[in-house]
């Protein structure tokens, strides 16, 4: 079976051919750098990691262009809140995108292009759409005209009849009267007092939305790639008018491919700041929860669908991740009571380790060719999961046996499940944390500080979604297990263990 993706353009599960055989072209849809990354950001990185290493598992050369908008009504907002510059705000956050994507295992982009740095392909692009009588200038705005793109509204199925709702992306309500059709948007925006703005034919002023992205795909990968993908709530305008303005501009194809990841709730809610459920990476990581865990929790559901975000599902995402962090760590811990040969240790930034028996007719190939089954099947994750779960469980017996003494030979061909093992949970990021120099380690005192504060983060998450018996729950487990927690007034949970 080969791949098959899920194509938002045509609403069929597809069979992915690159355009160029052995290369795949991706364009992701990235950070608009004004604050930390969230969760609905590593719900969809982790996602577009896991299709990248997949393809590169599977001996395609891939080009992984990631976008910056750095340019936004947000930062300049929170630059003037700080008495700072959009630069500022800009640089400091882009640092933090790249420190968080790194903790998670995230690969790098192979280019990070900036809307700041893709002005004069914004501004060429423009021209020709304004050349071509899809665009129309306005007071120094620019517009696209939507009636000039006979099938606008194709990949989000909408009519223009049915585009009420933020038919004109970041715009605001000043500059509708300057349009010819409600839903037209803006390409360039003219400057306002007090706003960094840059040079054009137009006036001075900045680019839209929409309009970066469009010449950031053009400036580093050509007029058509395979694959582009963002969030499912970027369809509709975002992605929509990016066709439409590429499209016209180029008489292209924008994308074959477009790839779309569910939202995630918290509790069954949106997640917002409004509603005090808003969480960011950096607090998840900071409060406990390894980076693993996150990644396994983020696995366990189709990148398609809504990601529940609980307490009780991040915590049994610690329990599952437990289990498979021993397995791939008896190989290192225990190679030489075991008279196995160490494999080069698995991390999420390099690629993949020494491969295991691939023979499809011997118990690890059947294991292989039913991973590889599960990730053609629209990268079905969950399924893949289970594949791993089902290799580690006899090496987490192993790695039971050893740590109680008990020094019985194990089977020859564990040390083959167990870089197999490795090898598959490479493909989802997936690599083993081995335990951090003078970490308390669980045992006659108790659980260790990680995992500790793991339960605090859990236990806090389950409160700010008002399940207050998981969250009491929480504090009980941790009560039974010698740890007493403190709530102080500023909202910060302490521990002292009895």
């Amino acid at each position: 079976m080969t791949l098959r993706l899920t194509n938002t353009l045509t609403r069929r599960l597809e069979a992915f051919e690159p355009l160029v055989p052995g290369q795949v072209s991706i364009y992701c849809c990235g950070v608009t750098v004004y604050d930390l990354c969230h969760l609905g950001h590593a719900r969809s990185y982790i996602a577009w990691d896991v299709l990248r290493r997949y393809l590169q598992w599977r001996g395609y050369a891939v080009t992984f262009v990631q976008n910056v908008t750095d340019i936004d009504d947000k930062i300049l907002a929170r630059a003037a809140a700080e008495g700072s510059s959009m630069e500022a705000v800009s640089e400091r956050n882009i640092r933090e995108f790249q420190v968080d994507m790194a903790a998670l295992g995230i690969l790098p982009p192979d280019r990070l292009p900036r809307a700041t740095r893709c002005l004069d392909g914004i501004r060429r692009m423009i021209a020709e759409l304004e050349a071509s009588g899809a665009a129309y200038s306005a007071d120094g705005d620019v517009y696209f005209s939507v009636l000039k793109k006979a099938d606008y509204g194709k990949l989000s199925g909408r009519s223009l009849d049915e585009q009420q709702e933020g038919a004109s992306g970041r715009m605001g309500e000043a500059e509708e009267a300057r349009k010819q059709h409600p839903f037209d948007f803006a390409l360039w925006k003219g400057a306002k007092p007090d706003e960094p703005s840059f040079p054009s034919p137009w006036g001075p002023g900045r680019p839209g939305w929409h309009i970066e992205c469009s010449a950031m795909v053009r400036q580093e990968l050509g007029d058509t790639i395979d694959i582009h993908l963002g969030g499912a709530d970027l369809i509709f305008p975002h992605h929509e008018n990016e066709i439409a303005q590429s499209e016209v501009a180029t008489g292209q194809a924008l994308a074959r491919f477009w790839l779309h990841n569910g939202m995630v709730n918290v509790g069954g809610e949106k997640m917002s700041k409004s509603l005090g459920n808003f969480t960011t990476i950096r607090a998840l990581l900071d409060g406990g929860t390894t980076p693993m865990t996150l990644r396994l929790f983020v696995l366990q559901a189709h990148y398609r669908k809504p990601l529940d975000f609980t307490a009780a599902a991040l915590e049994a995402a610690a329990t599952g991740w437990k289990g498979l962090n021993a397995a791939l760590l008896v190989g290192d811990q225990h190679a030489a009571s075991l008279g196995w040969a160490a494999a080069a240790p698995a991390t999420a930034a390099t690629g993949m380790v020494p491969q295991a028996d691939a023979d499809p007719a011997a118990p690890l190939g059947e294991a292989r060719q039913r991973f590889i089954d599960a990730m053609d099947d629209d990268l079905n994750t969950s399924a893949a999961l289970a594949v791993l779960f089902e290799l580690a469980r006899p090496l987490r017996s192993l790695a039971n046996r050893l740590e109680r003494g008990d020094a019985a030979a194990a089977p020859d061909d564990l040390r083959e499940r167990w870089l197999l093992l490795q090898e598959l949970s490479t493909v989802l990021g997936l690599v083993a944390e081995r335990p951090a120099a003078g970490a308390t380690a669980p045992g006659a005192d108790g659980p260790s500080e990680t995992e500790i504060q793991a339960v605090i983060e859990a236990r806090r998450l389950a409160k700010a979604s008002k399940d207050y018996a998981t969250a009491d729950g929480l504090r009980d487990q941790l009560r039974r297990a010698g740890i007493e927690l403190i709530d102080r007034p500023t909202g910060l949970t302490e521990w002292i263990r009895k």
